[in-house]
């Protein structure tokens, strides 16, 4: 699919994404998952990540995320499985098309990637060489796999994000771009969200939004978006919270319905695509197809 190709399938009404995949596994019992966030499923727990993917098709998802979050050479080699990068991300989106041709019409499949470091220490980030060196290898890698899109979250920072936007936009597939945010419409990095979106408003990429923020929290950030950018918007929030004594997402803090409600204001304010990040299960994002239907139609 073309960039134009999508931002036509985009434009003829709100699409939907899908919603969490390691946390959901997580809760399902399936610890694997949290192994390089992702990468253990796709290498233990494959027939549980395809079936996750077939529940958000079933749910309503048009675009399936496969489990590429961490599948990027700078983050294999920390596990010594840099080299195996490139089978990785071919079983991930394999996974995630197996499931998406079970269904009429079959769901898009984005690979997404991440920061090189911590999501959430824009303080980690390396100098822009390393970015610009690691960004390249991890597009090279997930566009081999042959998705239709590539899906860049969880950014928080406006020059990480420009450097990865330009090294996906460089193979030729279709790139949206989304930043982890603050409540006052900033990065983590405190960066405006508006300065951010105009940052990788680059030829090529297709949407620019907000993910990993918290639900109640995300509006803010979008607005200050939609005043600096004429690409389409995506958001898609987190609706969990983190144990005390464990490294992962202990339990969804709202119902379908709720979530939802979230998602229509998301909506109002400019939003093309809408799904969910962490601690969001297929049952939000029935809730979301609900919505943007009854709200499309």
């Amino acid at each position: 699919m073309t960039g134009q190709e999508f931002a036509a399938w985009l434009a003829h009404r709100p699409r939907v994404l899908d919603g969490a995949t390691v946390s959901e596994l997580l809760r399902q019992g399936v610890q694997a998952a949290g192994q390089l966030w992702g990468v253990g499923a796709i290498l233990q727990a494959p027939e549980a990540l395809r079936e996750l993917h077939a529940a958000y098709a079933a749910a309503g998802a048009e675009i399936l995320t496969a489990a590429t979050f961490r599948v990027a050479p700078y983050s294999l080699a920390r596990a010594g499985l840099e080299a195996r990068a490139g089978e990785l991300a071919r079983r991930a989106v394999t996974l995630a098309r197996e499931a998406a041709h079970s269904f009429t019409p079959p769901p898009l499949v984005a690979a997404s990637w991440t920061t090189l470091e911590d999501c959430y220490r824009p303080d980690l980030v390396p100098p822009p060489a390393t970015l610009l060196a690691q960004h390249t290898a991890t597009a090279q890698v997930l566009a081999a796999a042959d998705p239709d899109l590539l899906l860049l979250e969880t950014f928080n920072t406006a020059q990480e994000a420009r450097i990865a936007a330009q090294a996906a936009t460089a193979t030729g597939l279709p790139v949206v771009v989304a930043f982890a945010c603050s409540s006052d419409g900033r990065l983590l990095s405190g960066e405006d969200a508006a300065a951010a979106a105009a940052e990788v408003t680059l030829p090529g990429v297709v949407a620019v939004g907000v993910n990993c923020t918290r639900m109640t929290d995300l509006l803010p950030a979008l607005l200050r978006m939609a005043s600096a950018t004429s690409l389409p918007l995506v958001a898609y929030a987190n609706n969990a919270w983190f144990a005390e004594d464990s490294p992962h997402l202990a339990a969804a803090a709202v119902a379908p319905e709720r979530y939802a409600r979230c998602a229509l204001a998301w909506l109002a304010a400019g939003a093309r695509l809408v799904g969910g990040c962490c601690g969001t299960t297929p049952a939000h994002i029935a809730a979301v197809a609900a919505a943007l239907s009854t709200h499309s139609g």
